[in-house]
């Protein structure tokens, strides 16, 4: 028979254990998402908020290098995804994703004439 203690002793290790097994499992679907945003195909949006500018000013230059992707003829990668309008169906749109590369290069011949979009270009063009 096992005494109070040492059934308490095992209890507690069980349970740093699980929790041991739980900050891991955290911290490794963080990484694998951090890759993926690095390494993967994403929206312009995404790419101008991974450079840290400031979220009033990610719409306008998203749309300032959308056209400029057009002027270039560089397509992302067409997603179909599913989204809700005002509260009625779920349509189904078309989107693009951009790689790390494709966005290089619409930079490239980006030349943005406000403050916060030539930082935001200075930004994407290093990274």
């Amino acid at each position: 028979m096992a005494s109070a203690n040492s059934r308490r002793a095992a209890a507690i290790i069980r349970d740093r254990a699980r929790a041991n097994r739980d900050a891991a499992r955290a911290r490794r679907a963080a990484a694998t998402a951090a890759r993926r945003v690095r390494t993967g195909p994403r929206s312009l949006v995404t790419h101008i908020i991974a450079t840290g500018a400031p979220l009033d000013a990610v719409e306008g230059a998203a749309d300032a290098l959308r056209s400029r992707a057009r002027k270039e003829g560089i397509r992302g990668r067409a997603v179909r995804i599913r989204r809700t309008f005002n509260g009625h169906a779920r349509r189904t749109l078309t989107v693009y994703r951009y790689t790390a590369e494709q966005v290089a290069q619409i930079v490239v011949n980006y030349k943005p004439r406000k403050a916060e979009y030539k930082t935001i270009r200075a930004a994407l063009a290093a990274a």
